[in-house]
């Protein structure tokens, strides 16, 4: 299996399955001499791990899978500070129920990757999903969060917000960042969010999941990010986020609005500061991007997660038997599963978020030194 790597200058690349031994990463291209927090790092992956109830509330979105995920740094980082050289962390297995999967050894999951990996690979790990499972994305976070750190050790000012905008089809009407973590969704509306958190608990008494909508804002990211052509920073933002197993979709600024407004109503007006040392703009329909090159307006993406494919609802399926022969059957999934994954993807939109723009902002640091 290759392609377990993203970026260029800040390169990750990660490992693990769900039900093996660890998970981890490997990260080329910290420069020397950046402080790493890895009370932080902990901190980035006590928010997306299993198990967990935000604030003491009732969370019926999450998995019962209980994961301490605690990272261990194991290469690259002295006396508190990057060295330069590659850094690996990784992250211990400690709960898995391998056994609660031996019935999918042969029987292929609807909407979950068990198919297409048996077709490329002509066998798979069908322990929780293997590579495939979205335990993959602790390995991120951790990642994400070391990226975090490099951007603001450049970019003082950087600020990466993600929360849930929509889950179960109830969607938020105002966004106050101070709420995020005072609710189960990680929305920015706290009474919004109590009706996503009801309507999740009777999808999950149901027997199935529900999906959502993850909006993400940047804010303190010079203009000159992004390549021109196949690298446009919107490209590879794209790239990254749609990288998530859930993410089904995306889209900038006013993104598929703006098919319905005219060209006068949809290009942001620009205005020069009265020194006329800067720009600014009175809308923000392009997200923040033009010509997949950063403008220094915000940054703002919404992104489309599917609803958890694991579902405790009898399904229709097919198994293979030795000869590779397939035949119909019914299955019905065990285990330990989300019901809504918004809640635990908000952080992995962050770490990905993270993860592209330093990468293109050290890229950068080679062609623009007035970037800095």
């Amino acid at each position: 299996m290759s392609k377990n790597s993203f970026g260029t200058v800040f390169k990750v690349s990660t490992f693990g399955e769900s039900h093996g031994y660890a998970l981890g990463c490997i990260i080329d291209g910290v420069p020397a001499g950046i402080p790493i927090d890895i009370e932080k790092i902990q901190s980035a992956l006590d928010r997306r791990k299993p198990g967990q109830s935000i604030g003491g509330q009732n969370n019926p979105s999450v998995t019962a899978r209980k994961e301490d995920d605690i990272v261990e740094i194991l290469s690259g980082v002295f006396e508190g500070k990057s060295q330069g050289t590659s850094i690996g962390l990784i992250i211990r297995n400690t709960s898995q129920h391998s056994k609660d999967y031996s019935n999918l050894k042969y029987t292929f999951r609807p909407g979950h990757a068990d198919y297409s990996y048996y077709e490329k690979y002509g066998f798979r790990d069908y322990r929780g999903g293997g590579r495939s499972s979205g335990r993959e994305t602790a390995a991120r976070v951790a990642a994400g969060e070391i990226a975090r750190q490099v951007l603001e050790y450049f970019c003082s000012d950087v600020k990466i917000v993600a929360y849930t905008q929509k889950a179960a089809g109830i969607s938020i009407e105002k966004v106050d960042y101070s709420q995020i973590e005072q609710n189960p969704l990680r929305a920015p509306d706290n009474c919004a969010a109590e009706k996503m958190n009801a309507r999740i608990d009777e999808i999950r008494k149901n027997g199935d999941s529900a999906g959502g909508i993850i909006a993400c804002s940047v804010t303190g990211i010079p203009a000159g990010l992004g390549q021109p052509v196949f690298d446009k920073l919107d490209a590879v933002l794209a790239h990254g986020i749609m990288s998530v197993g859930a993410i089904k979709g995306i889209e900038f600024g006013s993104g598929f609005d703006c098919v319905d407004s005219l060209g006068s109503q949809n290009n942001d007006v620009m205005r020069s500061s009265e020194n006329g040392n800067s720009v600014s703009f009175e809308t923000n329909n392009a997200g923040g991007i033009l010509g997949g090159i950063s403008n220094g307006n915000e940054i703002f993406f919404r992104v489309a997660v599917k609803p958890v494919p694991s579902i405790f609802k009898t399904q229709k399926t097919v198994c293979v038997n030795e000869d590779g022969k397939f035949y119909d059957t019914d299955l019905t999934i065990e285990g330990r599963h989300d019901v809504c994954l918004c809640p635990r993807i908000v952080p992995v939109i962050e770490a990905m978020t993270s993860i592209t723009l330093v990468d293109l902002f050290l890229q950068n640091l080679t062609s623009n030194a007035n970037i800095l």
